[in-house]
């Protein structure tokens, strides 16, 4: 049964696909009507609580050093940090960019809905199941390549909807603009690409690699990425070495298979999982979108293999809501108008008490209570997550307070010893802190070999002391004449800082000369 049958004929339909059938109008009003309330529901939350999250403070650092790659990201989300210091640097200006990330993603998803033939009530349906979505409200919260992936992948795929639907193999040429802008904006758009590839294969559509657009579309995805390959060529590919350190050190938490899927039906909503499921089993079972659900069904399976994060599979899921939206619309276009308002009306109200869990609307002792109230806890995605707090909120406390504590140690030094006097910092989170609030307090730059800040050292001069974040105590011991350690503690922080901060007097060596020798990376 062809999905446009679902819906009946009108004569502003428009875009003919290759049996006759046109699309079905789009749901103009209702689209602004989604996207308004997302864009407000980050405005009133993201936007308003909470602090920079531990990510957005390197973020800034790589916008301060625009390059064509990062030891743990493709480039473009430096651009995005840059877009955000033009507007001033701000929580503000920051937040706002994923925000509308997100919002462009309702729009999208009710967009695939029509390709695949969904009338009002499905693109409806569709745009509502992303903005209510736990998984797709948590990582609109702040700046990162998370916040874009699902648009650029949901843009390749809605390309491919079309070509499915129209037979033009032209449209493959803006498939692989969009691929590419993925590839400089998170690596894992590889992963997508090479499930798209083995759908294809699998199914009466190879015959598309026997047309040359296809191809081209794979030159054009390959001349956007270039510019990073290059650079891990010249870099001698530390992006690789980063993984495979993550993945020797045990630093994500691993689930099996059951636990693997069991997460994804959570981190979705279980009031949710019907929907994209029915989405998921239509593709399949229909020839004409089989190449969407074996997508999935790929990307998946290479999701698990690896032992990726849960959330690495979110981006794929909004074609799946849109999918099973238009499912519901045809199970209930005989049905009683009602019955339409009740389904939306179940999935209002089984996402609104999630939604606290998945933004910043509530302050951190009343999102404990409410945690232990309705007795969910979100799951640990890294082994050393020790907070009371989940990670994406927890990673937004401390950083003005442990800035404000080493500058109290910077400045209490005579000013002759303050200008032998430099700061280096464990990790990225808190040399981005230093570098972003520092100069109010005249602290020179901080130093770190934790991911890229590596390539952005060492420093010009040798330091005689150094003010250190997160070191241990017995490298203390072994590498300064004499110390003082001033203790640090944040609440709701992670608990790996909350370790004392120490002024590390008559260092014993050269930090120029030992720069080059290790980097940490992981």
């Amino acid at each position: 049964m062809a999905v446009a049958s679902a819906a009946q004929p009108s004569p502003d339909r428009v875009g003919k696909d290759r049996d006759g059938t046109v699309l079905p109008p789009l749901a103009t009003g209702i689209l602004i009507g989604l996207c308004a309330a997302k864009l407000l529901l980050h405005v009133f939350t993201s936007l308003r609580r909470y602090g920079y999250f531990r990510d957005e403070l390197y973020y800034l650092d790589m916008a301060r050093h625009l390059d064509w790659g990062y030891v743990d990201a493709a480039p473009l989300v430096a651009v995005y940090a840059k877009i955000a210091l033009w507007m001033g640097g701000s929580l503000w200006a920051l937040r706002i960019i994923p925000a509308l990330a997100g919002t462009a993603l309702v729009a999208l998803t009710m967009l695939i809905a029509r390709e695949l033939g969904g009338g009002r009530y499905a693109q409806f349906l569709a745009g509502l199941c992303v903005l209510l979505s736990p998984a797709v409200l948590v990582l609109d919260n702040f700046l990162s390549m998370n916040a874009f992936e699902p648009l650029y992948w949901m843009g390749c795929m809605w390309v491919v909807a079309r070509i499915l639907r129209t037979g033009d193999s032209r449209l493959w040429l803006w498939f692989g603009v969009l691929a590419g802008l993925g590839l400089e904006n998170k690596h894992s758009t590889l992963s997508l690409g090479f499930s798209v590839v083995v759908a294809l294969l699998l199914t009466q559509h190879r015959r598309e690699f026997a047309r040359p657009w296809i191809w081209i579309a794979g030159g054009i995805a390959l001349a956007l990425f270039l510019p990073n390959i290059i650079w891990q060529i010249r870099h001698h590919w530390p992006t690789i070495e980063d993984l495979e350190n993550v993945r020797r050190s045990g630093k994500n938490v691993v689930l099996g298979p059951l636990a693997f899927v069991k997460e994804q039906v959570l981190a979705l909503q279980p009031i949710l999982f019907p929907v994209w499921l029915a989405g998921l089993v239509w593709f399949l079972r229909d020839r004409r979108w089989r190449v969407l659900g074996l997508t999935f069904v790929v990307y998946f399976i290479l999701m698990e293999v690896a032992h990726s994060k849960d959330y690495y599979v979110f981006p794929i899921y909004p074609m799946l809501f849109a999918g099973g939206a238009v499912v519901i619309e045809m199970w209930l276009s005989s049905r009683a108008n009602w019955t339409r308002a009740a389904v939306a009306a179940v999935i209002v109200l089984g996402s609104l008490p999630l939604m606290p869990l998945m933004t910043s609307m509530l302050p951190p002792e009343r999102l404990l209570a409410y945690q232990n109230a309705i007795g969910i806890r979100p799951t640990k995605q890294e082994v050393h997550h020790e907070s009371l707090l989940p990670q994406v909120f927890a990673d937004q406390f401390g950083w003005p307070k442990l800035v404000s504590e080493v500058a109290a140690i910077y400045n209490s030094l005579p000013a002759e010893e303050r200008a032998e006097t430099g700061i280096w910092a464990g990790n990225y989170g808190e040399a981005g802190a230093v570098n972003l609030w520092g100069p109010k307090y005249g602290l020179p730059r901080a130093y770190s070999r934790h991911q890229n800040h590596w390539y952005w050292g060492p420093p010009p001069v040798v330091y005689k002391n150094l003010i250190v974040i997160e070191w241990d105590l017995n490298d203390v011991r072994d590498n300064c004449t004499s110390y003082q350690a001033f203790e640090h503690y944040e609440k709701f922080g992670m608990g790996e800082e909350n370790t004392p901060i120490y002024l590390c007097r008559g260092v014993k060596f050269d930090i120029q000369k030992i720069w080059w020798h290790s980097h940490h990376w992981n």
